[in-house]
């Protein structure tokens, strides 16, 4: 299983909420952790595309829609 890194501030922040029970930081760490996921899936996405072995593969095309790059730049 590939590990994944997040930052020390995430990782104060899910210490307090999980064993302190602060729950006033809620809100940062679900960003934190959606903006994690987005780059994980990302990541993942122009991997495939990078060794993709035939043209039918979309995973360029999922990657670029992902990041918001118009269809007409894409090529």
């Amino acid at each position: 299983m590939k590990q994944v890194q997040i930052s020390e501030d995430l990782f104060l922040s899910l210490i307090k909420y999980h064993i302190l029970e602060y729950y006033n930081e809620e809100e940062k760490i679900a960003e934190g952790l959606q903006q994690k996921l987005d780059s994980v899936i990302n990541q993942n996405l122009y991997t495939k595309y990078k060794t993709a072995l035939t043209e039918e593969e979309k995973a360029r095309e999922e990657y670029l829609d992902r990041k918001g790059i118009h269809s007409s730049f894409q090529w």
